[in-house]
């Protein structure tokens, strides 16, 4: 069984209700308001937790958790060419590979 603990979660203000909403990345359909942060947090956990148990007693595949993936650090993105020799140009002006200078610029 997956634990519930180990999900993305954040709580964020919602404008148009007036609450604070918790969330889950790996559930992204789910969402719990409430007026305390904290609560939301909460709720959210808990929902997690019951919709996973749900779906592992129904035979569905529950969600992994993204802190328990393992990643490679690797992957491909297609751009236009255009763009790919502008990137490498400011690589170059920077004085770093290609590939530093783009992962600096994602984040």
């Amino acid at each position: 069984m997956v634990n519930h603990e180990h999900y993305t979660y954040r709580v964020t203000w919602s404008e148009d209700d007036q609450e604070y909403v918790g969330l889950c990345t790996e559930f992204p359909s789910l969402s719990y308001l409430d007026e305390s942060r904290m609560n939301a947090l909460e709720g959210i956990c808990s929902l997690v937790k019951s919709v996973a148990a749900d779906m592992k007693e129904n035979g569905e595949t529950v969600p992994e958790p993204i802190s328990e993936k393992a990643y490679s650090g690797k992957f491909m993105v297609r751009i236009p060419p255009e763009q790919h020799r502008l990137l490498a140009m400011r690589a170059a002006e920077s004085g770093v590979s290609l590939n530093r200078y783009v992962s600096s610029k994602l984040v």
